[in-house]
C-alpha cells in the first residue's frame, strides 16, 4: 500500500515542488499532501499498508485462530485492527474502547521516583506528561474511529457488509458518504447496508399498536441532517446521541474514551443511524427516524451538504455565532430561505429556543444545561418532523450524480445482483403460498411422500410389505425425475455453475437479501394473523376448560354452551393449522433451492441417469454445495418440512468436500434449545456466522456450516475446522399442529448423538420451558451411552438477570442438577436404563459445564445495544467450547459421512438404540478385526521367516531340539511392535470409547495367537525332528549313492588319464560305468511306485465295513455337496420311538419351516468343516514330500475320523449317523487331498528314486569325471562338486522365500486378498456372478471354507501368471541375488578362516557349511564319502564356486516359470497355502436362517463374548425354508423378516417365535446379531431369478405364490448385482 499512497499522491506533488513548505506550492495541495502523509502513517502503523488492493476478506476474520480466543481489553498498537474485528464480530460495542499498551508505560515513572528525594511540583507537573501513554502525546494516539475506517477502506465487499450489519447490532452510526482516499470522490456503500432490517412500534390513528419490520435500505422514514461550518466548541455527535439513546454513544464523539485530537480518516464522512420507536409512551420520537451526521466543516464538503441538504426532512446546522462576513453566510442564507425546517444551534449564544419563523429555529448552547438543551431540541425536532411530509429512503441517495455507488463499482456484485434480479422477475404476481410448489416441484408433496413411505419402510409387517414400500417409493422417485425443472432453478444452476467463485458469493447474498425483501411483506401479515388466531385459541381453551365461568343461563343453553365452545375450538384449531401450513409454503429462501438440487440429485442418483432438461450432468450438483459450504454458507442436514434427512444427497456433498479439502478432523458441536431461546444469535456472536435470527423465519430442521481453524490452532485443538450444527427450535408455535415429542426427540437424538459437544440452550427461567428441554435432552444423552457414544454437554442458561452474585449461581445450579436428576429417572423409565442421576448418563461438572448468560440487551430494544456482560459469557463459552475441542479426537469428515447415515437409518427404525448400537459396534469392530488381520500376519510372516532358518538348522543337524523359549525370543520384536500397534489403535481411534469394550479379549486374543504360533512352529519343528531319523536315513543311502558315484568316477578316470585326448573314448568308459553303477544301486534300493489313495483308503473301509459294499456310485457321492443330511442320521431310541430326522411344522401359511433343523443341518454342516480342516492339518505333518507315503496314513486317517464321530454322537445331539455317513466322509475327504498327497509323493519320489534323481545329475557328473581326466586341480573339483550339491538346497531356498515375500505382495496389491475375509468374500461372489455357475454357487452356499480356499488358490495361481514377468520374475531373481551374496561371503570368510587357522579343507567346509545353515539345507553330512585332503589351494576352490555359482543361478532363473514355481514347493511353503492359513483362520458359523457366514475374522470370537453377524443376509429360502402347509421356497431376508411382526418355528417346535425375538429362540439362534437393514441390496435378488429353476429343482420346492415380489426382483440386472456389493 505504501507504495500507492507514495505514486499517486506524494510523488505526483515532487514534480511539481520537491519540497513540500515551499511557497510555490498551493495551500490546498500542501494540506492534501499533509493529509496524505498522515494517513500513509495510519495505514503503516495499523499494518494495512499492503491491505488496500490485497483485500481484508471476511473469510481471514472469521478463521479460528488463537487471538480470536482470547479476550483483549488492552493490546499493542500492531493488533488493534484484529481486535476490533474481533470483538465487533461478537457485538461488543466496546470495540471501540481498545486500550493500546505502550512498553514500560510506568517503569520511567516509577524510576524518576527514586532517583531523586527533592522535586519541584513545577518542574513535574508543567512537563505534561501522560502517565499510561509515557513518551506518547495525545496527538500520537490513532483514534478510534480511524481503526474502523481503515478496516472498512480495507476491507473486501463481504468484509464491509459484515462489519457494517454488526456495527447496526452494536447501535453504532453506519457511514453513508465515504471519501475517497486518493480521489476524493463520494463513495456510497449501499451494498454494505443490504442486510440490515430495522423493526419499530407505533401507534396509528386508532391508537393500536403497529410493528414494522423492514430493510433499512428500503425503508421511507423522515430525516434529519446535523452538520456545522467552522469550528464549534460543543459536540454535535454528543449531542446527537442525547437525542437517540443518552445511555450509549451511537456517534463517536470527543468526549468518548480513547478519543484523540486528530483523526485522520473521518474527515467528510457522513455517518447514519434510526431512532426505531417501541410504541410506548416513554418514546422520544413516535416513528422510526434517521438521522445524519456530516463529520468535519460543511463548507469544505459541499457535495456531501448538496446531497443531505435535499433529502433531509429537518436540517439541523450547529454555528458558533451569525456573521455577515462569514465565508458561509451565502449558503446559511439560502438554507434559511428554504421552505425546509431549519434548526440553527448557535455554541456562543446563551439565549433559549427561539423561533423567528415558522419552521425556523435558534437555540443558544452556551453556558446551558445539557439535558434542557437536548430536551427543547427534541420538542423542536418533533414540532417540525409533524409539518414535514418529506421522507428519506435510503436506496434514493445513489440517484444523485458524481457519486460512486459501491453496488455499481464491483463488476462482481453487479451481475451477481442482475443474476439475482432476474431470477427474482420470476417470482413477480406469484401468490407467495403457491411460489415453493410452482418453481420447487421436486422438494414438494413427491418428495414428502417419498420421505413418509421410507419411515413407513422401517415398520414393515414381511417381504411383501417391503417389496410393495420399495415399488412406491421407486414410482415417486421417477415421478420425481420426470418432473421438469422449473427456470428458476435453471437460471439458478447455470449461474453457479458458469461463474467465478466471487461472483457465485455475490448471487447467493444477493438471493437472500432478494428473497427477504420479497417475503418479508407477507411473512409479516400472515405471522399477525396467525398470532391473533392464536390468541383466540387460548381464550377459547381457557373457556372450554373452565365451563363455571360462563354466565349463568336456562338449563338447554347450559347444556350446549360448552359445545359451542368446543366447535368454535376445532374451528380456530383447523383454522390454525391452515396458516400454519400457509406460513410454511410462504417460506421461501436460498435452503430451499438447494433442497431443490438435492432432490434433483436423489431421483437422477435413483434412476441412475440425468433429467433431460438438466443442462448439466446430476453428478456435478454435490460440487456447488460443498463449494458454498467451503465459502462459508450454512447447509440444510435435516429438512424441516419433510423432517427427513437426504442421506444420498448429504453423503454426494460430503463425498466433494473430503475431495476438495482432504479427508479433514471435524470438532462437531451442536446446538440444542427451545424455539427462539437465542441459538441462532449466540452462535452468530460467538463466530461470526449468519445463521437467521428473526422471529419471523424460525430456522427449520438442521443446519451445519464449517469453521476453519487456522493452522496454528491445528494442533492445539487436534482439528481442523468446526462443524456447527444449528436446529429449528424444539416445541416450535407454528408446528404445534404437527409436532410431537417423537418428533422432537428425533431431532435432539441426531444432533446430539453428531455432536461431538452439545450446547443446551435454555432460555430465562421458566421451569415448565427448562422441563421441556431437559427431558428431550436427558433421553438423548441416555441414548447415545447405550451406543457407546460419549459426546460433552454444556448448559448455556440464557437471560439470567442478576448472574454477579455466586449465591445465586450455586442455587441455580443445585436447581439445575435437581431437574436434571429427576428427567433423568422419567427418561431412564422410556428408556429401560437404570440411571438415577444424570452424572450416570454422561461426564457432567455441574460446576464447570453450566454457563449463565446476561440478557442480550442493555436496555430496552428496540435502541438498546448488546449487553458488554452477555458478550463477555459469549467469550468464555467459546473458551470453553475450544478447550472441550481440544482434548477430543472430533472426527474425520468420512467418518462423519457414515455416521449421518447410520443414524438416521436408526433413528427411523423403532428400535434406535438396538439399531444404531448394533450399526456403530460392527462398524467399529470390522475396524478392529482389519487391524487384527494386520497384527496377526506380522506375526505369522515373522514366524514364518523364523521356521525356515530353524528347518535349515535341523535338516543340517546343527540343533537337534527346539525351546518355545527359543521361539518366543526370535518373535519379540514383531512382537512387541505389534504391542506398540495396537496400543496406539485403542488409546487414539475415534471410536476408542466403543474399542475399549474389546481390548482386554483382543489383547489376550493377539497373546493366543502369539503362543499358537510359537506352539504350532514348535510342533512342525519337532516333527521335522522326529522324522529326521527316517529322513537322516534316506537321506544318507542318497548321499552314499552320489558320493560313491563320485569316487568311482574319479578312479575310472585316473585309469584313462592317458586317453584324456580321445573324447569319444572317455564317454563310452563313462557311459559303460554309469549304466552298471546305477543298475547296482537300483538292485540293492526298492523302487518308489505310484501310490492310488482312493485304492488304499478302500481297502481300509472294506475291513471295517464288509456289509456295506463301496461302488463307484458310493465313490462319486460328494457329502460337501448335498443338499440335507437327513438321509445320513437316526433319532436316538428314546420311548421306542426312532426314524430319519424330518420336520414338518404345524403352522399358519405365514410361518417357515425347513426339512431339516437348521440348527442340526448346521451343526453337522460345521462338524465336517472342522473333521475337514483337522484331517487337512494332518496329512501336511506326515511329511509326504520328505519321507513319502505310507499305508498306515489311510488308517491314521480313518481313525481320527471315526474317532470324531463317535465323540460328537456322545454329545448334545438327538441323532447319531449311519455307517454311510462314516464312509462318504472318509471317501470325499480322502477325493479331496488325493491331489495334494499325490503330488507331495511325486515330489519325493523325484527326489529320492535313483532312477529319477541320478538321470538328472548323470551330466554333473559327467562333468566332474572330465575335470579328473584332463588333471584339473583339486580344488577345482572341490568346488565343482560343492556347487552340484549346493543347485538344490539352493533352488529350495530361492523357492520357499520367493514364496514368502508373494505372500506378503499379494497381501499388499491383490485386490481380493488385501483385506480380510469380508473383502475376499466380495470378491468372490462377484466372481461368481461373472460365471453364473449354479454348481459353484451351492458349493459357496453349502461348503463356504472349501470355496474360499480354492478361491485363494485360484486368485494366486491367476496372480503369478499375470504378474510372471512384472513382478515374480524380479522378485526371484532379487532373492537369486541375494542369495549368491551370502554363499559369496560365506566362502570369503571361510577362505579367511582356514588361512587364519592355517587350516584344511575339512576346516574350510565345516566353516562354510556352519555360516549357510540358517540359510540353506546344507551340511558337511553331504559330503561324507568325497575324499578332499588334497585341496590346499582355497582362493581357487573360491573362484571355482563364484564362476559355478553364476552357472546355478542361471539355470535356476531358467528353468523358473508358472508351471515350475508351484510344482517345485512343498505344500506347506506355497503362497496359496500362506495365506490360506491366514485368511481362512477366522469364523465358519452360517447363519441359521439363510447360511450366510458369520464375518468374524476371529476364530471362537464367542468366548470373548462377541455375536457371530454379517453386514448383509441374503433369502432364507435359498437355505431351504419354506412356507408351512405348502411346496413355497421363503422370499424373506434375515435383514428385514427381524423388524417384522411375523414368526418362525424353532427346530420342531410348535411354539412360534417372533422374528423380533429371534434370539429367545436359543441355540444358534441367541448367538446371532442380525441388524435390521431395509436397503435394497441386489444380489441374492438377481440370483434368486437367475437360478429359480435351478433353486427349485435343487429343494424340490417352488418360488411361486409371490409373484409380485419376483416381478420387482427380476428388475435386478447383474450389473445392479455387482454394484450393490459396494
Amino acid at each position: 500500500m505504501e507504495d500507492k499512497w507514495t505514486s499517486e499522491t506524494v510523488e505526483n506533488q515532487k514534480g511539481k515542488n520537491k519540497d513540500l513548505g515551499t511557497t510555490g506550492v498551493h495551500p490546498d495541495e500542501q494540506l492534501q499532501q499533509y493529509k496524505t502523509e498522515k494517513q500513509r502513517n495510519l495505514f503503516k502503523r495499523l499494518h494495512l499498508e499492503d491491505r488496500h488492493h490485497n483485500k481484508l476478506r471476511a473469510a481471514d476474520v472469521l478463521l479460528i485462530t488463537e487471538h480470536s480466543l482470547q479476550s483483549h481489553e488492552s493490546c499493542v498498537e500492531e493488533e488493534l485492527v484484529h481486535t476490533f474485528i474481533q470483538k465487533l464480530l461478537m457485538m461488543v460495542y466496546r470495540a471501540r474502547y481498545i486500550h493500546v499498551k505502550v512498553i514500560n508505560e510506568r517503569d520511567q515513572i516509577k524510576q524518576k521516583e527514586n532517583d531523586s528525594s527533592e522535586s519541584d511540583i513545577f518542574n513535574d507537573f508543567l512537563e505534561n506528561k501522560s502517565l499510561y501513554h509515557e513518551g506518547m502525546s495525545q496527538s500520537d494516539l490513532i483514534h478510534p474511529m480511524d481503526v474502523q475506517m481503515a478496516v472498512f477502506h480495507c476491507a473486501d465487499g463481504f468484509l464491509k457488509q459484515l462489519m457494517v450489519t454488526k456495527l447496526s447490532q452494536c447501535q453504532y452510526a453506519l457511514p453513508l458518504l465515504v471519501p475517497d482516499l486518493f480521489t476524493q470522490q463520494i463513495e456510497f456503500p449501499l451494498w454494505t447496508f443490504r442486510q440490515i432490517n430495522k423493526s419499530w412500534k407505533m401507534r396509528n390513528i386508532n391508537n393500536e399498536i403497529i410493528s414494522q419490520t423492514q430493510p433499512i435500505y428500503k425503508a421511507e422514514t423522515p430525516m434529519v441532517f446535523f452538520f456545522r461550518f467552522g469550528s464549534v466548541s460543543s459536540s454535535k455527535s454528543q449531542l446527537m446521541n442525547s437525542l437517540i439513546n443518552e445511555k450509549h454513544n451511537t456517534f463517536f464523539h470527543r468526549n468518548c474514551q480513547g478519543s484523540s485530537k486528530t483523526r485522520v480518516l473521518m474527515d467528510g464522512v457522513v455517518e447514519i443511524t434510526w431512532f426505531c420507536s417501541s410504541g410506548t409512551n416513554d418514546d422520544k420520537f413516535t416513528e422510526c427516524v434517521a438521522f445524519c451526521n456530516l463529520h468535519g466543516d460543511a463548507g469544505d464538503h459541499e457535495k456531501q451538504l448538496q446531497i443531505l441538504t435535499e433529502m433531509s426532512s429537518v436540517n439541523v446546522l450547529l454555528l458558533p455565532r451569525l456573521d455577515r462576513n462569514d465565508r458561509h453566510a451565502a449558503k446559511i442564507q439560502n438554507l434559511y430561505r428554504d421552505r425546509k425546517p431549519l434548526i440553527c444551534l448557535f455554541t456562543e449564544d446563551e439565549s433559549a429556543i427561539t423561533e423567528p419563523k415558522k419552521g425556523k429555529i435558534k437555540i443558544g448552547l452556551k453556558d446551558r444545561n445539557q439535558s434542557e438543551v437536548s430536551e427543547e431540541l427534541r420538542r423542536a425536532l418533533n414540532d417540525c418532523l409533524s409539518e414535514s411530509s418529506h421522507t428519506f429512503r435510503l436506496e434514493d441517495v445513489s440517484k444523485h450524480s458524481d457519486i460512486r455507488i459501491d453496488e455499481e463499482d464491483d463488476d462482481d456484485c453487479k451481475r451477481g445482483r442482475e443474476a439475482a434480479q432476474q431470477m427474482m422477475s420470476l417470482l413477480e404476481k406469484k401468490d407467495l403460498t403457491e411460489i415453493k410448489e410452482s418453481f420447487l416441484p421436486h422438494q414438494g408433496k413427491l418428495w414428502h411422500q417419498w420421505s413418509q413411505k421410507n419411515k413407513e419402510l422401517h415398520r414393515p409387517r414381511g417381504e411383501m410389505e417391503i417389496s410393495k414400500k420399495h415399488k412406491e417409493m421407486s414410482k415417486i422417485r421417477e415421478k420425481q425425475h420426470g418432473t421438469k425443472i422449473s427456470q428458476y432453478m435453471k437460471l439458478f444452476i447455470e449461474e453457479m455453475i458458469s461463474n467465478a467463485v466471487c461472483e457465485k458469493l455475490f448471487l447467493l447474498k444477493w438471493l437472500r437479501i432478494l428473497l427477504d425483501e420479497h417475503t418479508s411483506a407477507d411473512l409479516s401479515a400472515l405471522h399477525h394473523k396467525y398470532d391473533e388466531k392464536w390468541s383466540t385459541v387460548l381464550k377459547l381453551k381457557a373457556n372450554y376448560d373452565k365451563p363455571e365461568q360462563l354466565k349463568p343461563q336456562k338449563l338447554k343453553e347450559e347444556q350446549t354452551e360448552p359445545e359451542k365452545i368446543c366447535e368454535q375450538l376445532k374451528d380456530a384449531q383447523t383454522e390454525l393449522e391452515r396458516m400454519s401450513e400457509d406460513l410454511q409454503a410462504a417460506t421461501f429462501g436460498l435452503e430451499h433451492i438447494m433442497r431443490e438440487i438435492s432432490q434433483i440429485y436423489e431421483s437422477c442418483s435413483f434412476v441412475k441417469k440425468n433429467k433431460k432438461d438438466l443442462q448439466v450432468h446430476f453428478s456435478s450438483l454435490p460440487t456447488l454445495a460443498a463449494e458454498m459450504m467451503i465459502s462459508g454458507s450454512p447447509l440444510e442436514l435435516m429438512d424441516g418440512d419433510a423432517a427427513h434427512v437426504p442421506v444420498i444427497w448429504i453423503s454426494a456433498v460430503l463425498d466433494q468436500l473430503i475431495q476438495k479439502l482432504g479427508d479433514q478432523r471435524v470438532f462437531v458441536l451442536s446446538v440444542l434449545g427451545i424455539q427462539s431461546s437465542g441459538k441462532s444469535t449466540m452462535l452468530n456472536a460467538m463466530f461470526g456466522l449468519q445463521f437467521a435470527v428473526s422471529a419471523g423465519r424460525c430456522t427449520r430442521g438442521a443446519f451445519m456450516q464449517l469453521l476453519r481453524v487456522s493452522d496454528e490452532m491445528k494442533t492445539k485443538m487436534n482439528t481442523d475446522y468446526i462443524l456447527v450444527v444449528d436446529t429449528e427450535g424444539l416445541r416450535a408455535l407454528e408446528l404445534s399442529g404437527r409436532s410431537t415429542r417423537h418428533r422432537d426427540n428425533e431431532l435432539a437424538t441426531f444432533v446430539v448423538g453428531l455432536g461431538n459437544m452439545t450446547l443446551i440452550n435454555i432460555f430465562g427461567e421458566n421451569p415448565s420451558e427448562m422441563q421441556d428441554i431437559l427431558q428431550i435432552v436427558v433421553q438423548a444423552f441416555m441414548r447415545m451411552k447405550k451406543v457407546k457414544l460419549n459426546p460433552s454437554c454444556v448448559f448455556v442458561h440464557q437471560n439470567v438477570s442478576d448472574i454477579t452474585a455466586g449465591e445465586k449461581n450455586m442455587e441455580g445450579r443445585r436447581r439445575l442438577l435437581e431437574k436434571l436428576d429427576e428427567m433423568t429417572k422419567l427418561a431412564a423409565k422410556d428408556e429401560v436404563c437404570v440411571a438415577e442421576c444424570f452424572s450416570d448418563v454422561i461426564r457432567f461438572d455441574v460446576q464447570k459445564d453450566v454457563k449463565y448468560f446476561s440478557q442480550l440487551w442493555e436496555g430496552s430494544p428496540p435502541m438498546a445495544p448488546p449487553n458488554p456482560n452477555y458478550c463477555e459469557n459469549i467469550q468464555e463459552l467459546k473458551e470453553t467450547i475450544m478447550s472441550h475441542a481440544s482434548k477430543s479426537n472430533g472426527i474425520m469428515l468420512k467418518d462423519l459421512k457414515d455416521r449421518i447415515k447410520d443414524l438416521w437409518e436408526a433413528l427411523l427404525n423403532e428400535r434406535f438404540v438396538f439399531s444404531f448400537r448394533n450399526s456403530l459396534e460392527i462398524s467399529a469392530y470390522r475396524k478392529l478385526e482389519i487391524k487384527y488381520s494386520e497384527w496377526s500376519w506380522s506375526l505369522r510372516s515373522a514366524m514364518m521367516k523364523t521356521e525356515n532358518k530353524l528347518h535349515n538348522q535341523i535338516e543340517n543337524e546343527a540343533i537337534r531340539e527346539i525351546e518355545e523359549t527359543d521361539l518366543q525370543r526370535e518373535l519379540r520384536k514383531t512382537s512387541e511392535e505389534v504391542e506398540k500397534s495396537m496400543s496406539e489403535f485403542f488409546e487414539n481411534d475415534k471410536d476408542k470409547d466403543i474399542l475399549i469394550q474389546w481390548k482386554t479379549s483382543f489383547e489376550i486374543k493377539i497373546k493366543e495367537i502369539q503362543e499358537n504360533i510359537v506352539r504350532e512352529t514348535k510342533q512342525k519343528l519337532n516333527e521335522v525332528l522326529q522324522q529326521r531319523g527316517l529322513k537322516k536315513k534316506i537321506d544318507a543311502q542318497r548321499t552314499q549313492h552320489e558320493n560313491t558315484l563320485y569316487e568311482k568316477s574319479k578312479e575310472l578316470a585316473l585309469n584313462l588319464k592317458d586317453d584324456t585326448n580321445d573324447e569319444e573314448t572317455l564317454k563310452k568308459e563313462f557311459d559303460l560305468f554309469w549304466e552298471q553303477s546305477v543298475k547296482m544301486i537300483i538292485r540293492d534300493t526298492p523302487a518308489i511306485k505310484d501310490i492310488d489313495i482312493m485304492r488304499d483308503m478302500r481297502k481300509v473301509l472294506s475291513h471295517s465295513f464288509e456289509s456295506v459294499p463301496i461302488d463307484h456310485q458310493r465313490e462319486s457321492t460328494d457329502i460337501f455337496t448335498v443338499p440335507s443330511y437327513s438321509d445320513y442320521v437316526q433319532l436316538k431310541k428314546s420311548g421306542g420311538i426312532a426314524g430319519a430326522v424330518t420336520h414338518a411344522y404345524r403352522s399358519a401359511k405365514t410361518v417357515f419351516v425347513n426339512i431339516l433343523s437348521p440348527e442340526a443341518e448346521a451343526q453337522i454342516r460345521s462338524f465336517i468343516a472342522d473333521v475337514v480342516q483337522q484331517t487337512d492339518t494332518m496329512i501336511q505333518s506326515f511329511n509326504i514330500s520328505k519321507i513319502g507315503y505310507n499305508i498306515n496314513y489311510s488308517q491314521q486317517i480313518t481313525g481320527y475320523i471315526k474317532a470324531r464321530i463317535t465323540e460328537h454322537e456322545e454329545g448334545r445331539v438327538k441323532y447319531v449317523f449311519k455307517n454311510e455317513f462314516f464312509m462318504d466322509l472318509v471317501l470325499s475327504i480322502c477325493k479331496r487331498s488325493n491331489k495334494k498327497i499325490t503330488d507331495q509323493h511325486n515330489l519325493f519320489r523325484e527326489t529320492n528314486d535313483p532312477v529319477l534323481y541320478l538321470k538328472k545329475k548323470r551330466e554333473e557328473y559327467y562333468s566332474v569325471f572330465q575335470k579328473y581326466c584332463h588333471g584339473a586341480a583339486s580344488a577345482v573339483i572341490f568346488g565343482e562338486i560343492i556347487c552340484q550339491k549346493l543347485k538344490e538346497p539352493i533352488e529350495q531356498s530361492i523357492y520357499k522365500k520367493t514364496a514368502r515375500d508373494l505372500a506378503d505382495e499379494m497381501r499388499s496389491n491383490c485386490p481380493s486378498l488385501n483385506g480380510n475375509r469380508s473383502n475376499l468374500d466380495k470378491h468372490i461372489l462377484e466372481t461368481l456372478a461373472e460365471e453364473e455357475d449354479f454348481n459353484k454357487y451351492m458349493n459357496y452356499i453349502d461348503n463356504p471354507r472349501d470355496h474360499f480356499k480354492s478361491f485363494i488358490r485360484d486368485e494366486v495361481s491367476q496372480y503369478i501368471t499375470d504378474k510372471f514377468s512384472d513382478s515374480v520374475l524380479p522378485m526371484m531373481k532379487e532373492n537369486i541375488e541375494l542369495l549368491q551374496q551370502k554363499i559369496m561371503k560365506a566362502a570369503h570368510e571361510s577362505t579367511e578362516h582356514v588361512q587364519e587357522k592355517s587350516g584344511d579343507a575339512g576346516l574350510w567346509l565345516k566353516s562354510f557349511t556352519q555360516k549357510l545353515s540358517d540359510e540353506l539345507i546344507f551340511s558337511e553330512k553331504d559330503f561324507s564319502g568325497v575324499k578332499h585332503d588334497d585341496v590346499d589351494n582355497f582362493k581357487l576352490l573360491e573362484d571355482v564356486i563364484r564362476q559355478e555359482l553364476l552357472a546355478i543361478m542361471t539355470d535356476i532363473s531358467r528353468s523358473f516359470n508358472t508351471e515350475t514355481f508351484p510344482v517345485k514347493l512343498d505344500y506347506k511353503f506355497r503362497p496359496d497355502e500362506l495365506l490360506i492359513d491366514h485368511l481362512c483362520r477366522c469364523c465358519w458359523v452360517q447363519c441359521p436362517f439363510c447360511g450366510t457366514i458369520c464375518t468374524n475374522n476371529i476364530e471362537n470370537h464367542e468366548e470373548h463374548k462377541t455375536d457371530h453377524n454379517a453386514p448383509s443376509h441374503r433369502n432364507i429360502g435359498l437355505n431351504g425354508w419354506f412356507y408351512s402347509g405348502t411346496k413355497n421356497l421363503s422370499f424373506s431376508i434375515c435383514t428385514s423378516a427381524v423388524v417384522s411382526d411375523r414368526s418362525f418355528y424353532p427346530k420342531g417346535s410348535d411354539k412360534s417365535v417372533p422374528w423380533k425375538d429371534y434370539r429367545s429362540a436359543g441355540g444358534v439362534y441367541a448367538d446371532w446379531c442380525i441388524r435390521p437393514d431395509l436397503s435394497e441390496v441386489s444380489y441374492w435378488k438377481w440370483f434368486v431369478c437367475r437360478f429359480q429353476e435351478d433353486l427349485e429343482k435343487h429343494y424340490d420346492k417352488k418360488f411361486q405364490d409371490d409373484d409380485e415380489i419376483l416381478v420387482q426382483w427380476r428388475k435386478c440386472t447383474k450389473k445392479d448385482a455387482i454394484q450393490s456389493l459396494g
